[in-house]
């Protein structure tokens, strides 16, 4: 694993999203990998333009062992207001956070969140209870390939 930089503040503009609300905890994550296909799938037959890489926005995670929120998201140019199947759509708010780029397995994602905890802490930040997992490159067959941007929001 290496954070190819320091961690940053950023403020991150509104964003349109596809996505997918489910209750689950850090064991059961493997179950839910087939909802990016499904909303790449569900933007294609809605001719909606796909604007960035899938994110899982996790709230109120504050144990490994407790469930917590997980959103899967696709970011995408509009929100269809009469749209009416198994996903929802949400315009956010600006997000203020702190950002770090994880290169490497996912397992080692910990080490991540170590340094933007410690971060935060140090540089007197308060969580916000909500983190964003943007996935630039998932490689599932070479993990040390993947690219994950972390977005620790603060107040």
């Amino acid at each position: 694993m290496k954070s190819t930089q320091l961690p940053a503040l950023k403020s991150i503009k509104p964003i349109n999203f596809l996505f997918y609300r489910i209750e689950t905890t850090v064991a059961e994550l493997n179950r839910w990998l087939w909802v990016a296909p499904e909303l790449y799938e569900e933007a294609l037959v809605n001719k909606l333009t796909v604007t960035g890489p899938i994110h899982w926005h996790y709230s109120g995670f504050t144990d490994v062992s407790k469930p917590f929120t997980l959103e899967i998201a696709l970011p995408v140019a509009e929100v269809l207001p009469d749209y009416d199947g198994k996903f929802h759509f949400k315009r956010t708010a600006e997000f203020k956070c702190l950002t770090l780029t994880h290169e490497g397995s996912w397992y080692d994602l910990p080490k991540s969140y170590e340094i933007l905890t410690h971060h935060a802490r140090d540089h007197q930040f308060q969580p916000l209870g909500v983190t964003r997992e943007l996935y630039i490159n998932a490689d599932f067959n070479f993990p040390e390939a993947n690219t994950t941007e972390i977005q620790m929001g603060i107040v």
